[in-house]
C-alpha cells in the first residue's frame, strides 16, 4: 500500500470520526467532532511520542546501563544515514518493542527489557533495524495519527451507546425510534470500520518495514528468528497494552481468539518470516 492509499485511509478515519460525532449530536456535533480531529492530530503530530511513552512508563535508556542496546542503535542509524534516536525502556517482561515520534529527526526507538533478555545480539539488531525501517519510512507520525484516530472514535461510539441507552426513548413522533435505532448502528459500525481502516494501515507498514529491516542489518535471519521468538514469548508474557495503539508493536500485544487473530493489526508471523525469506540482500 503506497502512501496515497495510507493518507486515504487517514481521511477515512477523521470522516468516521465527523460521522460518529453527526449522529450523536446532529450538525453541532459533527462540527465538535471535526474540530477534535483537527485537534488530534495537532497533538499527535507534536506530542505522540510523550502521550505512549507516558502510557507504558518508558524511562530513558542509559548508554552506561544498556551498552549493548546502544551500540546496535548507533551503528544501525549511521548506515542507514539516519539521525540518532531517543532511546527508551519499558520496564516489563513481555518481550516487543516499537518507535515513535514526528520525523527522523525526533523519533524514539524503545523496546521492553523482556526483549533483551530472550534475543541474541543479531536478533536484536534485526528488531531494531526494524522499528529504524519505520523510522526512515515516516510511518511513526501515520501510526501515532492512526491511534489516536481510532481512539477518539472509540470514545465517542461509547458516548453513543449511553445516549441509546439514556436517550432512546423518545416518543415516536419526535423520532426517538430513528433516533435510537441510528445510534446502535454507531455503536456497532463505527468500532469495527476503525478496527478495519487501523487494520489496513498497519498490515501494510509492517511488511514495508520487516523488508527495510532487513536491507538495514543486512540480513533477513535476525529478525526473521525474533518474530519467532517473540510471538512464542508472547503467549505467557503478557504486555498490558492498550488496543488504540497495539499495532505501534513489532508483534502483537494483545492475544485473543480467531476473531482477535482475524481483526489482528499485525499480519501473521509465518508470512512475515516467509516474505523475509524472499528478500534479497546485498
Amino acid at each position: 500500500m503506497n502512501y496515497l492509499k495510507t493518507g486515504i485511509l487517514i481521511a477515512g478515519l477523521t470522516l468516521l470520526l465527523v460521522w460518529v460525532g453527526g449522529m450523536i449530536g446532529g450538525a453541532r456535533g459533527a462540527q465538535i467532532a471535526f474540530i477534535i480531529a483537527f485537534i488530534m492530530n495537532a497533538a499527535s503530530f507534536w506530542f505522540s511520542d510523550k502521550i505512549v511513552l507516558r502510557m507504558y512508563k518508558a524511562r530513558p535508556a542509559g548508554e552506561d546501563e544498556y551498552p549493548k542496546l546502544f551500540q546496535i542503535v548507533k551503528g544501525l542509524t549511521q548506515d542507514a544515514k539516519l539521525p540518532m534516536p531517543r532511546v527508551y525502556v519499558i520496564p516489563q517482561d513481555s518481550p516487543n518493542a516499537f518507535a515513535t515520534g514526528r520525523d527522523p529527526d525526533n523519533a524514539v526507538v524503545c523496546v521492553t527489557k523482556g526483549i533483551m533478555d530472550i534475543l541474541s545480539e543479531e536478533e536484536l539488531k534485526g528488531v531494531i533495524a526494524h522499528e529504524l525501517g519505520h523510522v526512515k519510512n515516516r510511518d511513526i507520525l501515520i501510526m501515532s495519527i492512526t491511534a489516536t484516530l481510532a481512539g477518539a472514535i472509540m470514545m465517542l461510539a461509547y458516548m453513543a451507546r449511553w445516549a441509546a441507552i439514556f436517550g432512546g426513548f423518545r416518543s415516536r413522533n419526535s423520532g426517538g425510534s430513528s433516533n435510537i435505532i441510528g445510534l446502535l448502528a454507531t455503536v456497532i459500525v463505527a468500532p469495527l470500520a476503525a478496527t478495519l481502516i487501523q487494520l489496513a494501515i498497519s498490515r501494510s507498514r509492517e511488511y514495508a518495514a520487516d523488508k527495510q529491516g532487513a536491507y538495514l542489518a543486512h540480513s533477513s535471519t535476525g529478525l526473521a528468528n525474533a518474530l519467532q521468538k517473540l510471538e512464542e514469548a508472547s503467549k505467557y508474557k503478557k504486555l498490558s497494552a492498550s488496543p488504540q495503539t497495539a499495532h505501534m508493536f513489532i508483534v502483537n500485544p494483545l492475544s485473543g481468539g480467531f476473531l482477535a487473530k482475524l481483526f489482528s493489526t499485525h499480519p501473521p508471523i509465518k508470512e512475515r518470516i516467509k516474505r523475509l525469506g524472499e528478500v534479497v540482500v546485498g
